[in-house]
């Protein structure tokens, strides 16, 4: 019997130590098309959020745990690739968690943990995600570096939730100030009818960007907002990249990212922020002290330039509309809305797994900007040899190729496997995104502009 009990013990001990493929390969259920040789497994977490994870038939052992995926992941055409390439992939949904960033970030912990428990444990775990996504991922690998091996931020909002707010504070405030003083076009408060508000605010950006001044004056806000002078057309096809001279060009993708592309910046702005209002009981954020003339010196030298042109070429005097923003009345925040944007998250370059990012140059929603905030906190705290970031020269929020993103992935897999980074250089990134869908990769060199918002100060 001592015997048997024995060699039961050594079974036991064996089967532990294999992979998770070996032992859990028949865990799950079929996934549906397009991803049917696939296993997944599906439920809620506590709070009543769905997540979804599928896992291929020849696992490499990772995971990638995403805020949207439950939401339509399963026909990616990234889900495809990944899978094809041996990566489990899954997440959750933000229905529930909404803004409340926090318990997004939390959610991920507890997906990954379902993951497991259906199909054996993850060698490599890795947050990723696009857009609150992204945001999401970056507070993972702050909150959660223990049960997660390494983040994949893309477009993510990594200058935190309170800067990112007061950054498209300024920008609307501008809008106001300068445009639509005597409009009763709200800036916080944001009423219970958000489309009519959106719509209030895009038809009256748009009236305004058919004259000289409202022109300039759209430049202007875009520049303190730090916005793109690029962006996508109505229909959601790509534009030429303007010429940094071209001041007419730069105006108009400015405008594009702000109120005229299929995501506008004012719309989103609109929204997101009548949600937060709701959930923090009040608004979280502030302009008092805020010098614009100063965050104009922050702008790209591009939209910098535009302004200049279009407000000579209006007949209008810059200096003046500086005074006029700063005679304005400042906006005051609401402390108890401020701590529940500081409790979803505030980047603190406090990283203990490799992170990295990847961001669009002309992205409106989550502003290029930010990710130089974000470094900048990583380098502080002396965490650089965790931290890459990359970028595609691309309009839109989150316009990428599935190429690029696996790229990216791929990248990150390779510098868990090794523990050193492998090279993230544009030439490479392309290469092995052209390698991966036959899309030419867009990754380029650039150094974003310092972000006029950051948080803490």
């Amino acid at each position: 019997m001592g015997s048997k009990l024995t060699l039961l013990a050594a079974v036991a001990v064996l089967v532990a130590g294999l992979p998770a493929t070996a032992h859990a390969a028949e865990a799950g259920k079929p996934c549906p098309e397009p991803v049917a040789a696939a296993r997944c497994a599906d439920g809620q977490l506590t709070d009543g959020t769905p997540y979804t994870f599928a896992k291929p038939v020849r696992w490499n052992g990772s995971v990638l745990v995403d805020l949207d995926f439950a939401a339509g992941g399963l026909a990616s055409p990234l889900t495809k690739s990944l899978l094809d390439r041996g990566y489990a992939v899954g997440g959750t949904t933000r229905a529930i968690s909404s803004w409340n960033i926090a318990r997004a970030i939390d959610n991920q912990a507890e997906a990954l943990g379902r993951f497991e428990a259906a199909f054996g444990r993850a060698r490599y775990a890795i947050a990723e995600g696009r857009s609150m996504g992204g945001m999401v991922a970056a507070g993972v690998a702050q909150v959660h570096p223990g049960r997660f091996a390494a983040a994949i931020p893309m477009c993510g909002g990594l200058g935190g939730a309170v800067g990112q707010w007061n950054q498209k504070l300024d920008t609307v405030f501008t809008l106001k100030t300068l445009l639509f003083r005597d409009s009763a076009l709200p800036v916080t408060g944001i009423p219970a009818d958000v489309p009519g508000t959106q719509q209030q605010w895009l038809s009256a950006t748009a009236s305004a960007q058919a004259t000289p001044a409202g022109k300039a004056r759209i430049a202007l806000a875009a520049a303190i907002g730090q916005l793109p002078g690029w962006g996508l057309a109505p229909d959601g096809s790509a534009t030429p990249v303007p010429d940094d001279r071209d001041a007419d060009g730069v105006e108009q993708g400015a405008f594009l990212a702000l109120a005229g592309g299929p995501l506008p910046y004012l719309g989103q702005a609109v929204s997101s922020r009548r949600t937060i209002e709701q959930l923090s009981g009040g608004n979280p954020s502030w302009n008092t002290g805020v010098d614009y003339a100063r965050q104009f010196a922050s702008a790209s030298p591009s939209l910098q330039n535009a302004v200049r042109r279009l407000y000579s070429r209006a007949g209008l005097d810059l200096r003046a509309d500086f005074a006029r923003l700063a005679a304005e009345p400042r906006i005051s925040a609401d402390p108890a809305a401020v701590r529940y944007l500081e409790r979803g998250i505030v980047f603190t370059g406090d990283l203990r797994i490799p992170v990295l990012t990847v961001n669009g140059t002309g992205d409106q929603i989550s502003t290029v900007a930010q990710q130089q905030s974000y470094g900048a906190l990583v380098r502080q705290a002396g965490n650089e040899s965790l931290l890459r970031q990359t970028y595609v020269q691309t309009a839109g929020h989150c316009t990428y190729t599935t190429g690029e993103q696996q790229a990216a992935v791929d990248r990150m897999l390779t510098r868990l496997r090794t523990g050193h980074w492998p090279d993230t250089s544009p030439r490479t990134m392309n290469a092995l995104s052209v390698a991966a869908d036959g899309v030419e990769g867009r990754y380029l060199s650039y150094v974003p502009p310092r972000f006029n918002r950051r948080y803490p100060a």
